[in-house]
């Protein structure tokens, strides 16, 4: 037998191939989803330009962006965006603490749950924005309505999703804590809180859009300045593109809001992992 013959062949190896650019699957996710809007927009200024929509009843997109355009240059928009902020940021302040404060006692505490639940699920039955002639009555029909309102819409979801999201942690976490020798506070640090964030998350969510909602019926009663104001003004002159812009601007302060929350959302819970669409 010859050498040659000794000698195993060598193994078939596939060809070298150069890899291709890497995909980008955040950046394909965001065309993807700002396609629906972008056709929308697009159909709209269509639809106007071609005559299928009144300008007295819908004006085109572009039209709207000049208005905003010419009041942002002179500053209108800006002050009035700015009140209804400061209004909507304390009026969620005061609402979204009474509600953790509240949801945490009745959650943790059975007395809590006793005094505080009860009340709270008779007042959720009630439409806060009904409320309107008792609070005008009661603060009267300046700031304090206003910032009111935003409470009221923030507080409700706010408060049942953090006692909802207490109530569901697993009570066998808590007792392992314990007997490992975690005291009370070290428990709600590392058992309750991290449990109840993504019910937080939530609530916080459909707490800042009830706020959103709250402030535009509030902003509608005796205001003097705020993006509300500017569209009740708009609507005595007939201006149908400043009625859109403000509608508008309310459109994109929530979706800022809400992809604000989310990103802090997906940062602060990057330990979860949960079922994702295909």
């Amino acid at each position: 037998m010859t050498r040659a013959a000794l000698v195993p062949p060598a193994p078939v190896t596939a060809p070298a191939t150069t890899p291709g650019p890497a995909r980008r699957p955040g950046r394909t996710l965001a065309w993807r989803r700002s396609a629906t809007p972008l056709l929308l927009v697009t159909g709209w200024e269509a639809a106007a330009r071609f005559g299928l929509l009144a300008p007295e009843k819908l004006p085109a997109p572009s039209t709207v962006l000049a208005t905003g355009w010419r009041l942002a240059r002179d500053g209108t928009l800006l002050t009035h965006l700015l009140d209804s902020l400061t209004r909507a940021g304390t009026g969620l302040l005061i609402g979204g603490g009474l509600a953790l404060l509240l949801g945490a006692l009745a959650g943790l505490l059975r007395v809590g749950d006793d005094l505080v639940d009860p009340p709270v699920q008779m007042a959720r039955m009630l439409p806060h924005l009904g409320l309107v002639p008792l609070l005008i009555i009661w603060v009267g029909i300046g700031e304090s309505l206003k910032v009111s309102l935003v409470a009221l819409g923030a507080f409700f979801p706010l408060y049942f999703n953090t006692y909802a999201g207490i109530r569901d942690i697993d009570e066998r976490l808590v007792e392992a804590a314990r007997t490992c020798g975690l005291g009370l506070a070290a428990r709600l640090r590392h058992v309750v809180l991290p449990g109840a964030l993504p019910a937080l998350f939530l609530g916080l969510r459909l707490a800042i859009g009830a706020a959103w909602l709250s402030l535009v019926v509030g902003e509608q009663v005796n205001a003097q300045t705020g993006i509300g104001f500017l569209m009740m003004e708009a609507r005595e002159f007939s201006q149908t593109d400043v009625v859109v812009l403000g509608l508008l601007v309310y459109a994109l302060l929530g979706l800022l809001s809400d992809v604000a929350i989310r990103t802090l959302e997906r940062r602060t819970l990057s330990w979860r992992r949960g079922l994702r669409a295909t």
